[in-house]
């Protein structure tokens, strides 16, 4: 038996579905909103987080470098403010959703975290001590990466394709106050796990007729 997010899939072909209203996309978006609540009524502004929890809780890279590396972790949680949150979560949803059709539920999250960490640990190495950072983007970037060479590598079709749609979203992605290297480092930890996933079961996928 294989199990696909919510889909088992037995040897002989037949599936059952998972009926549970938990699934790895939604307990993300509840993590990241319920951190923002955090942060909202802890900084006392509900609009905007404060400067003060950022450099806490976000990614400072000269705290990092001085021994808080935490950050790397917690900044991926961590919104700067109410717009910025509504739109990672939208972007959650739309590729995560995918993303659970594809992997499993520990693929799912190690694809999520690892690539958040990528982004993090490229604005450690590339950006200002200086620079302070926030947002799920970076592990979103790598949900999308991963999903769309996933499934163009499983069935077969060319992988440069992939990467154009990548880099066209990246660009995409640009604008004052976007932290394009965290996206970056996303994106390309993403690939990399999703072509290492289809590549290590490429005979391993069916095709549902509706």
């Amino acid at each position: 038996m294989h199990i696909y997010g919510g889909v088992f899939a037995f040897e002989d072909g037949s599936e059952m579905r998972s009926r549970s209203k938990l699934t790895p996309t939604t307990f993300l978006v509840t993590v990241n909103i319920l951190v923002y609540i955090y942060t909202s009524v802890v900084g006392g502004n509900f609009i905007q987080t404060s400067s003060s929890i950022l450099i806490q809780l976000g990614q400072f890279n000269i705290n990092v470098l001085n021994g808080e590396y935490w950050q790397l972790l917690t900044s991926i949680f961590v919104h700067v403010d109410i717009v910025h949150l509504a739109l990672n979560m939208l972007f959650l949803i739309i590729f995560g959703l995918r993303a659970e059709e594809l992997f499993t539920t520990e693929e799912y999250f190690s694809v999520y975290m690892l690539s958040g960490l990528s982004g993090s640990l490229l604005t450690l190495f590339l950006m200002s001590p200086y620079t302070l950072s926030a947002g799920a983007s970076g592990a979103i970037f790598g949900m999308y990466g991963a999903g769309i060479i996933y499934m163009r590598k499983t069935f077969g079709q060319s992988i440069v394709g992939a990467l154009l749609y990548a880099f066209m979203l990246l660009m995409l992605s640009t604008g004052a106050g976007v932290n394009i290297v965290a996206h970056f480092g996303g994106l390309a930890a993403g690939l990399i796990i999703g072509y290492a996933l289809a590549k290590s079961r490429r005979d391993v996928f069916w095709i549902e007729n509706y």
